[in-house]
């Protein structure tokens, strides 16, 4: 009886007060450190053509069209970049954690993205904006996999799913901060798009706090002892992610992260994008007429920040309906377990982007309200399991190690995609739509990979 009532009780049941503080700062690192990767989406459109003409004022000259082009590029070279920068520093700060802990490598990793994000505020040409965006997003790539690891070992198995899609869900915050500065700050002509990033040195105040309240996990200290007593269980050695135990698990977490982040930058990103040309469209159009019959006046200004909106809100519905899609992850991987849970948003997310990319230029803009949320619901959502079943994969004395190899190593062979985009839009002349849905196919190799997955779905995580 006693049974049956603990299998009945709620997930959270019997979390202590530390446990929940442990997940509440490691939810605040990942949601500052989605703003420092998505304040740059919400404000390339206007910082790089601004970085672009103050170096080379015969831009200003060039036709619309062609301008565009050359701007696109640039933006998609710096996107390239804060993915490899993620790979590197996903990759050595998950070493770095196993090696001197998780606390003291999560202060390291918001240390480095808030200070280069401040930094940014400061850039006077694209390769300087490139470069930082690369060092951002190594402290960006180092943070997750440093909470991730944490958060797995701090709660008990009942609530480690749960806690874990949680953890990943709270990324769609910090996006809805870049959002916010978007409209308030990036859409405001007398502040402007380096005030963004100026605001992205608050996080570096939420070191102190984690210096102070976190104290290394119990497993992870145990890991630390026996690699003392005995070196084949040195910690943090990333060639032994390739020895025959692990090896299997290594290639289909970071194929499954590489379908991931490749679809997220080269599909799920340009959901708002859908929006914005619904409004470019609007004013392209002949100008309404006001009531006493003349033609209704806007500004450039006015314009600009009613294009700019519309972009934000875009980005605000997609994402909105990401993070439903992370927030039910975790229960429905309890329910039905890990592979199957993958299975669902991977095939659902296929089906949304064939539909919504091909279907985008027929509907109504008030389809895109139903249409935008349900398109990132399964775009988006299948990344909280990363966080559940990547630390699931690997032991202790490599767990960080293992999950930021696989979530960083996944980064750096999405990269290429980002040059795919650019090449197919730019060299090949196909439109966003058709670019969109050819990338979409990738969801479908996450699909394969499932077959050579392993289920962990109830099992304690391995020592």
């Amino acid at each position: 009886m006693a049974r049956a009532e603990t299998a009945a009780a709620p997930w959270y049941t019997g979390v202590t007060r530390y446990q929940w503080l442990v997940l509440w700062i490691a939810c605040l690192g990942w949601i500052f450190d989605a703003f420092e990767g998505q304040i740059f989406v919400a404000s390339m459109n206007e910082a790089m053509p601004s970085l672009l003409c103050a170096g080379n004022p015969e831009y200003a000259l060039m036709p619309k069209s062609a301008f565009a082009t050359i701007v696109h590029f640039y933006n998609n070279v710096a996107l390239g970049m804060f993915l490899l920068g993620g790979a590197l520093g996903g990759v050595l700060f998950g070493v770095v954690s196993d090696r001197i802990g998780r606390t003291k490598a999560m202060i390291l990793t918001i240390l480095t993205y808030s200070c280069f994000t401040g930094a940014t505020a400061f850039v006077q040409t694209w390769w300087q904006m490139a470069l930082l965006r690369f060092l951002v997003a190594m402290g960006v790539g180092g943070e997750w996999a440093v909470a991730s690891a944490m958060v797995a070992e701090v709660f008990p198995l009942r609530a480690r799913a749960r806690s874990l899609g949680i953890f990943h869900a709270s990324s769609v915050c910090g996006i809805f901060l870049a959002v916010l500065a978007g409209v308030f700050v990036v859409g405001n002509p007398r502040l402007g798009w380096r005030w963004g990033f100026a605001i992205g040195t608050v996080p570096a105040l939420l070191t102190l706090w984690v210096r102070y309240q976190l104290r290394e996990p119990e497993q992870w200290l145990k890991a630390r002892e026996a690699a003392r007593e005995d070196r084949t269980k040195r910690t943090g050695k990333v060639s032994d992610l390739f020895a025959r135990a692990l090896l299997r698990n290594t290639i289909v977490g970071t194929t499954l992260a590489t379908v991931g982040l490749g679809t997220y930058w080269g599909v799920h990103i340009y959901g708002k994008d859908l929006y914005r040309q619904k409004a470019e469209q609007r004013y392209a159009d002949p100008p309404a007429q006001a009531a006493d019959g003349t033609a209704a006046d806007i500004t450039a200004d006015q314009q600009f920040q009613a294009i700019k909106r519309s972009e934000m809100l875009g980005m605000f519905l997609v994402n909105a309906g990401s993070l439903g899609g992370l927030l039910a992850f975790g229960p429905i991987c309890e329910y039905a377990g890990r592979r199957r849970a993958f299975l669902v948003y991977l095939a659902g997310g296929a089906l949304s982007t064939w539909v919504l990319f091909q279907g985008h230029a027929a509907m109504p803009i008030e389809v895109l309200w139903l249409a935008l949320p349900i398109f990132g619901f399964l775009t988006g959502g299948f990344h909280a399991g990363f966080a559940i079943y990547f630390p699931e994969l690997f032991p202790t004395r490599l767990r960080g190690t293992g999950s930021g190899f696989c979530f960083n190593g996944g980064r750096l062979l999405a990269a290429p995609t980002i040059v795919l985009v650019a090449w197919m839009r730019d060299q090949q002349g196909l439109s966003l739509g058709s670019c969109v849905s050819l990338l979409g196919g990738l969801f479908v190799l996450g699909i394969l990979v499932l077959f050579f997955a392993r289920e962990t779905k109830g099992q304690e995580l391995p020592s």
